[in-house]
């Protein structure tokens, strides 16, 4: 009798164990947002509106009391949106995930709990190697909003803030020109029929520069642009429509333009005072009157005469000149800039519950990777480890 061939051994053919597979375990997602400490800062990075659309999407937010005040959102605002309102840092800095405006302070990096992910501004040029070396002694993951960027170059927070400052910038002039203020000439920013219209030159070719060009030409004002960029001059002409002057940086030509000009603003960025774009000697030649702003005053500043102000007391007059240079001008329109903020912010968060933690996500989304700028206590940003001899780690080799 031949042996048969079975296909299926007699183990096989036993009642096999099941096996269930396993949903990977997500993390909760927590986020704290503090109360700023700086009294200038007046943003909060989160709308009620945001709070109860992530509630909706698995999130917890606790919110320090006092915190949208300066945007003119209440307690009550963030509770009906079902966030939970503490009374204490301490209690905000035990969340995983901090979201704010400004960078930490030292106050507040002693609060914040070890692998904790930071979400706000880095402003690097303001900090020194011992203050990244107090969040890398912490492990912390930091991820700075100036340097989140889209596969197309946008740079959604730099961009969304530019636009705010460069129409600021315009307005803002307008109100010094006023007669409402002691120094101001009296002159209306825009174009009347039989009066010559306002003169403004911009001396920049940034998002900044490029909202402020346009914002003066759509109100009527003679506008004149100086950059050393072909490029961008030409992206700003496009932009506006209407032909403008428009100009590399050559000392004679912007000489005349500022002695003729009743508003000069600068979006140019310098290391040192001597390497201002525009001297102290190029301002005496300035009118009588005439108005600087300095967008640029946190980075060094365009003009050499310029001295860093604030919101209480912005302004100052330096050879007949009113200057204004005040650096966190978005602050001054608190609620218009957290709006801005939370409608860029809000759609990360919501996309980052879909891969279970905030790192899985930040391993899968580029944009966001770009503005990690400390993994874990890493240093994963080139310009830092150039800029404060801080080891540099590719995030690609890390994550």
């Amino acid at each position: 009798m031949n042996k048969i061939d079975y296909p299926f051994s007699k183990e096989q053919l036993l009642p096999q164990e099941e096996r269930l597979e396993l949903k990977q375990i997500k993390k909760e997602f927590i986020i704290g947002v503090p109360k700023e400490l700086n009294v200038n800062e007046k943003r909060i990075c989160l709308t009620p509106d945001s709070v109860n659309y992530l509630l909706l999407n698995d999130y917890k937010i606790f919110i320090e009391s006092g915190a949208g005040i300066g945007s003119n959102f209440s307690d009550l605002d963030y509770s009906e949106a079902g966030a939970k309102i503490v009374n204490t840092k301490e209690e905000i800095y035990k969340c995983p995930i901090i979201l704010k405006i400004a960078p930490l302070t030292d106050f507040e990096i002693n609060l914040i709990k070890p692998n904790s992910i930071l979400i706000s501004a880095l402003e690097l040029k303001k900090q020194s190697s011992a203050y990244i070396s107090k969040l890398i002694n912490k492990k912390i993951t930091c991820i700075a909003f100036e340097f989140i960027e889209e596969d197309d170059g946008y740079l959604p927070v730099t961009d969304q803030l530019g636009d705010i400052i460069g129409q600021a910038a315009v307005l803002i002039s307008s109100e010094l020109m006023s007669n409402t203020n002691t120094s101001g000439k009296g002159l209306f920013l825009g174009n009347i029929s039989g009066v010559p219209p306002t003169e403004i030159v911009v001396i920049g070719s940034d998002k900044i520069a490029e909202s402020a060009a346009l914002t003066a030409t759509r109100l009527g004002a003679r506008v004149k642009v100086f950059s050393n960029s072909i490029f961008k001059l030409n992206k700003i002409q496009k932009l506006i429509g209407n032909p403008i002057y428009s100009s590399t940086i050559q000392k004679k030509q912007l000489t005349k333009a500022l002695m003729r000009c009743d508003v000069a603003i600068g979006t140019i960025k310098s290391s040192t005072r001597s390497e201002s774009v525009i001297t102290e000697d190029m301002v005496v030649k300035m009118k009588k009157g005439s108005i600087i702003i300095d967008v640029s005053i946190d980075t060094g500043g365009t003009f050499q005469t310029s001295e860093l102000t604030n919101h209480d007391k912005p302004t100052f007059v330096k050879h007949d000149v009113i200057h204004y240079c005040v650096p966190n001008i978005p602050s001054r329109y608190s609620r218009t800039s957290s709006l801005c903020l939370s409608n860029i912010i809000t759609p990360y968060l919501v996309k980052s519950v879909r891969f279970g933690s905030f790192e899985n996500f930040i391993r899968n989304n580029n944009s966001f990777k770009k503005g990690v700028y400390l993994y874990n206590g890493l240093n994963t940003n080139m310009i830092i480890s150039q800029i404060l001899g801080i080891k540099y780690n590719d995030i690609n080799n890390i994550i």
